[in-house]
Formats: structure tokens, C-alpha cells, sequence
């Protein structure tokens, strides 16, 4: 198994990882706001992949046998005049996709992904990674609580019809 950079070869693969991830999201959204929309798998990948290069970022992908088994993506995003007016606003990396086939999880993958992230987002001078994590989602947050991530922020929402 090795980390690479994202190559275009590998489209369908990271499509096929994607869908694997929003699938798993859909089963424990207990809001039932998520779902799998038809033009998902078409066009997720390409959209996170625009917004890679648009930011400064990167995508690494773990391969095995030729297999895309798992994927990173971060991107080096810029603040604007309003985040400005509150916010002391240090270079930050953003991880916008993690996700490691149910096949090879529990096996450092998740890790190797992230250690390579963390590591570009150090070489371009970053202080903080930010990462959302869906809130129903316990094996994200204790994975990246284990690894030193702590909650900042809170999104709540109240439904009323």
C-alpha cells in the first residue's frame, strides 16, 4: 500500500470512495436531511477535485494493488474582509474529504492519510486544520479527537414543521 498524489486515473475510483462515504453519511443521519442525490457519483468528485486546485490544495489517495482504498482532501483556503473584522485569521489547512474503504479500515490508513496532509499543510506554512465533522458521525469524532482535533464550533439546527 502506498500514499500518492491523486492521479486522473484514479477518477472512478475516488468517485466509487465517495459515494461509499455519502451512503454511510445517509445511514446514521438521524435528521433524515441527507441522501444520495442521482448526480452524485458524477459530479462530487470533480467538484471537490475544482475546489483542491482552486485553494492551493491536494489530494492523496492510499493505493493498493492498484485500488484506490482510501482518499484525503485539503485545501488552503483564503479569508475575505469579513472574517477580517473578528477573527485574527491564521493560515489553516481544511480537510474536505477523509474516507477509507469499509474493507481496510483499522489499519492505519486513516492515519498515513492525514500524516500526509498535516505534513503539506506544515510545508505551507498552515497554524491550524480545520475539519467539519458530521455530528451523528462517533467513529470521526473519536478518531480525530484521539488524534489531538477538539470542537471549536457548533452547528445546531431545530426543525419546526
Amino acid at each position: 500500500m502506498r500514499i500518492i498524489e491523486y492521479e486522473d486515473k484514479y477518477l472512478e475510483d475516488v468517485k466509487d470512495l465517495l459515494v461509499e462515504l455519502e451512503e454511510y453519511i445517509v445511514s446514521i443521519d438521524k435528521d433524515n436531511l441527507d441522501y444520495l442525490h442521482k448526480d452524485y457519483r458524477k459530479k462530487m468528485a470533480i467538484i471537490d477535485l475544482e475546489k483542491v486546485n482552486k485553494y492551493n490544495g491536494k489530494c492523496y489517495i492510499a493505493v493498493d494493488n492498484n485500488k484506490v482504498v482510501g482518499l484525503i482532501m485539503g485545501i488552503i483556503p483564503e479569508y475575505d474582509e469579513y472574517d477580517y473584522l473578528d477573527y485574527k485569521c491564521p493560515k489553516r489547512g481544511e480537510i474536505i474529504e477523509l474516507i477509507v474503504t469499509k474493507n481496510t479500515r483499522s489499519k492505519g490508513i486513516g492515519r498515513l492519510l492525514i500524516n500526509k496532509m498535516e505534513e503539506y499543510f506544515k510545508d505551507n506554512n498552515c497554524e491550524y486544520i480545520k475539519i467539519e465533522v458530521f455530528a451523528y458521525n462517533d467513529k470521526a469524532i473519536n478518531f480525530y479527537t484521539k488524534d489531538g482535533y477538539h470542537s471549536r464550533m457548533y452547528d445546531m439546527i431545530k426543525k419546526i414543521c
